[in-house]
This record gives C-alpha cells, structure tokens and sequence, in this order.
C-alpha cells in the first residue's frame, strides 16, 4: 500500500483531531487528502515537491540568520492541485547548515512562528532514527509472518522491548548503551545473574581483551 493512502485511513476511522499536528515527509503530499485534514480542523507540516505551482499572496519577513530564507502565504495554480486544496497555504523556505540543503516546507498553520515551523518537521526525524534503531537492532528487517496481525505484533514487540531496554537502563543507571545491554540479554536469557552483575563482567572483559592487545 502507498504511504499516501495512510492519510484516507487516518479520516475514514476518525483518527484526525482538530488542532492536532501531522508531520510527514513528501511522500504523503496529495492535496486532496490534505484538505481533508485542514477540513477536519487539524494541521500538517510536510516537504513541498519540486515541480509546485504555486503563486505568492502574501510576505512574511523573516531573520535570515536563523536560517529562514522565506516565509510567505501562497495559492496553488496548478488545474488539479487548485481544485483539490482551494484554501491558502504557507511555505516556509529554510537553509540547513549541517547538510547544506535548502528545505521548503508546507503547512496550513498561518499563525505560528516560522522557526516552530521547521522545529515541528526536524522532530519528525526522530521518528525515523527510532525505527532506523528498531531495525538495525531488534532484527526486524524481516517479517515472521506476511498478515496484517503478524506484521503489527512484531513491531509492537519490538517496540516494547526498546522500551524495556531503556527502562532498565534508566533505573540502574547504567551506562552501558542499548545495544550493549540488548546483547547481553540475549546471549544471557537464562542465566540468574542480575543485570548490573552481568554487564558488569562483560565491561571487564572488555578492558582485559583491550589490554591484551596493547601489551
């Protein structure tokens, strides 16, 4: 299935709600649904395409040393994008220095500050590291089972034990990283040793293997 058609399942089930935020790559930039969204009271930030036709309506000034390149109001004038999103839109044109790109972004909020704009779409990328981390690993680049409810257990469980991990992480304090911890559980499952005990050998080990190669 199309990432775009997410957004008809998010309407027809009653999943949108008004003021809410949906953040989302350009993937999911069909203006038709997205109307739906501006209909429904609820907001979304997302990456604009690169063949937009769009007219400016309005200019917003903006602190280029921030970043920000432009902040304007604008129409849609392509025959089909027109039709399907009649309302006026915003775009807001930002310049990352880390990656040396130029970002623009779409959204139907008018009122909030411009940076908030682009701040909403970098916490997106969280979202993304997260499930870069779940799949490097969990091992979860492949699936047990093909049906809809094996593929959404699979997550969740994957899911829960992240969230275990860094439970156990936090109330031991341990400073040890995930993954670290993650491995030791699964090479020690059955052992009755307490965990702190257990990475504890393996931080030993570690040192005494990295003195033996310096020596």
């Amino acid at each position: 299935m199309h990432d775009v058609r997410v957004l008809d399942m998010l309407v027809s089930q009653g999943w949108v709600e008004a003021g809410a935020f949906y953040v989302m790559d350009r993937a999911y930039v069909d203006f038709a649904r997205l109307y739906l969204i501006q209909s429904a009271g609820a907001f979304f930030v997302t990456r604009a395409k690169d063949n937009l036709q769009l007219q400016i309506v309005r200019r917003r000034q903006v602190n280029t040393m921030t970043g920000l390149r432009s902040d304007s109001h604008v129409r849609l004038t392509g025959k089909l994008s027109s039709q399907r999103y009649p309302d006026v839109l915003r775009r807001v044109v930002y310049f990352d220095e880390d990656s040396g790109k130029t970002l623009e972004f779409l959204t139907n909020n008018l009122t909030l500050p411009a940076s908030t704009i682009c701040a909403l779409y970098k916490q997106r990328w969280q979202v993304e590291l997260f499930f870069k981390w779940v799949k490097q690993h969990l091992r979860i680049k492949s699936f047990l089972g093909t049906t809809e409810n094996a593929v959404k257990t699979q997550v969740w469980v994957a899911i829960s034990t992240y969230v275990l991990i860094a439970i156990v992480k936090k109330k031991l304090s341990l400073d040890n990283s995930l993954h670290e911890i993650l491995r030791v559980l699964e090479l020690n499952l059955f052992e009755p040793t307490p965990i702190p005990s257990l990475l504890e050998k393996i931080s030993e080990l570690q040192n005494s293997n990295s003195q033996q190669v310096l020596f």
